[in-house]
């Protein structure tokens, strides 16, 4: 009896219905980068200082120019550690008083500034930006920061959370449905965020958006990558994931031609409902139909991808049937992950692998949004350089093999981040090319690792349960990274750079210590996976299919 794989070779494993399914489902993957990443522009934080009463009356009075005004009136200008003086504490003095002159009025109060009593801020900010963001709306500055940090995680919480029920819905109610029901709320949800009136229903919104927006991403790539044949399959999961870099460039335009983040939040969430047209255009995965005993239907979708790419069917296409090892009927559980020493091994060096990519690349790209010169055009750039990345890993997977790229990765990205810290900052060119270096680090790291996670666990474990284990440290790290680089530099602007140095430099090390799967047969039993040896990979085709369910990039 055929199977999906033995039909696809004759009817097109990438033909006409393939690639314009392919092209409608890099949409969903385009519209996560900004529910990723969005924060870089949503939460942009301006330069800010206390409003103080009649401070405007007696600038307007004096006539003085912007700069007069700081001068005169604003703690902490020209010391090196005055950021928070100046952008938290005002003067405790009543400005409307008519003592005041306007050649330097302090000092009518006291000889010396450092004298004058100072206060937090009592009267709200001024922001010095022409359009707005979370930050400016809801005053997330000086002792309410943390809540951009917030705001942020929940994002990576709701991924957290839903890819533990998401990945149920997918299995037991197909692929199509799971898609259609998960971009449905998110798009809802990514509107209401834009319209929230306060603070707590934006953060709830938000983290609705992350409950589902990873499961939308990955309800989409299950569907590709059981569309096409195995020759494609590896292909077509990573030009996946370059359509959300597509998105990442994308939005640093968008973000630039719309500098008000109640209209950017909404023209970033409003071409989701789009998606919802993919139930005329997109069928469902004949290969889930098969798991639930629904050949006919199946077989139905098979003769339509034929007829699509202009082929004829086999004559025995009413005896198509799903290729599957009994092996993955088990029901494998957590403790299998460290049954032996080896599995033990794997799994703990897997686990950090996957947190330490997300907090690098993540990471990174809010460091550089906090301390960058032009927001936009440093985004844009360091965008850029995912598009290299997936060059580089369909170039050396079969050709270097997986190990060695990922270690080399690590390390780059690790000793940019170290760099980083002496660069000064007059050689802004300099910090956003090791930025720029750092980030395609720990993008080839995060599309490789599933890979290599899945290849190393044997298929009694269930190689699913492995890349869902590990990869869940991705959403963990994604959670505490912006709490990482913010309150950190608060403390010392470098310290997350020193952080990110010493997880990279690490992840390189620990990363040889994993064998190299390049030429390895998958293992199908422990023992395998314990002697893992060199030989042809009859099954290497089977990967992205096992994988399905799994988390990739997304973050």
């Amino acid at each position: 009896m055929p199977t999906v794989d033995d039909v696809l070779e004759q009817v097109g494993e990438f033909g006409w219905f393939q690639k314009r399914t392919f092209l409608f489902l890099c949409l969903i993957s385009a519209i996560l980068a900004p529910i990723y990443l969005g924060i870089v522009f949503l939460g942009f934080t301006p330069d800010h200082r206390c409003r103080s009463p009649g401070v405007d009356e007696l600038s307007q009075r004096c006539g003085w120019s912007p700069e007069e005004e700081l001068n005169y009136t604003v703690p902490g200008l020209g010391a090196t550690d005055g950021a928070f003086v100046r952008q938290c504490m005002r003067y405790e003095v009543d400005w409307n008083q008519s003592s005041l002159g306007c050649v330097d009025p302090l000092a009518s109060l006291a000889p010396n500034r450092s004298h004058l009593p100072l206060g937090p801020c009592q009267h709200g900010w001024v922001y010095d930006t022409p359009g707005s963001s979370i930050v400016t709306e809801f005053n997330l500055v000086c002792a309410d920061a943390w809540k951009v940090d917030l705001f942020q995680s929940c994002v990576n919480l709701g991924f957290f959370l839903g890819s533990l029920g998401v990945g149920y819905i997918a299995d037991r109610f197909g692929r199509k449905l799971c898609l259609l029901l998960t971009t449905l709320i998110n798009a809802v949800s990514g509107v209401l965020t834009a319209v929230a009136p306060d603070y707590t229903s934006m953060l709830l919104f938000r983290l609705l958006q992350g409950l589902v927006s990873k499961g939308s991403w990955m309800s989409g790539y299950t569907l590709i990558t059981e569309f096409v044949g195995s020759g494609y399959r590896r292909t077509v999961a990573i030009l996946y994931q370059v359509a959300f870099s597509v998105g990442l460039v994308a939005l640093s335009g968008v973000a630039y031609a719309i500098p008000n983040w109640r209209w950017l939040q909404l023209t970033v969430s409003l071409p989701t409902f789009l998606c919802l047209f993919y139930y005329w255009c997109v069928p469902e995965s004949p290969r889930w139909l098969l798991s639930q005993k629904r050949n006919t239907d199946a077989v139905k979708i098979m003769d339509n991808i034929a007829q699509k790419n202009g082929k004829l069917p086999p004559a025995d296409l009413k005896m198509l049937s799903l290729d599957e090892d009994v092996t993955e009927k088990l029901s494998p559980s957590l403790a299998d992950l460290f049954r032996t020493p080896n599995l033990r091994k794997h799994t703990f060096i897997l686990m950090f692998l996957w947190f330490t990519c997300s907090v690098l690349y993540q990471g990174l790209i809010l460091h550089m949004g906090a301390t960058g010169g032009n927001v936009y055009l440093d985004f844009f750039y360091s965008s850029l350089v995912e598009f290299p990345a997936a060059f580089v890993i369909l170039v050396t997977i079969d050709r270097v093999g997986r190990i060695y790229p990922m270690a080399a990765s690590n390390l780059a990205a690790g000793v940019a981040s170290v760099i980083l810290i002496f660069v000064p900052q007059d050689l802004h060119w300099l910090t956003i090319v090791l930025s720029c270096v750092g980030r395609m680090g720990a993008t080839i790291v995060l599309q490789m690792i599933c890979l290599v996670n899945a290849e190393l666990y044997p298929t009694f474990v269930s190689r699913n349960l492995g890349v869902m284990v590990c990869s869940a440290l991705c959403d963990v790290g994604g959670i505490i990274t912006p709490f990482m680089v913010f309150r950190l530099m608060e403390v010392w602007q470098p310290l997350p750079l020193i952080v990110f140095g010493v997880l990279g430099l690490l992840a390189g090390g620990m990363t040889l210590l994993l064998p190299e799967t390049k030429g390895v047969a998958l293992p199908e039993t422990i023992e395998d996976a314990e002697n893992l040896r060199r030989k042809a990979k009859p099954k290497e085709s089977k990967i992205y299919l096992q994988v399905q369910t799994s988390e990739l990039k997304g973050p």
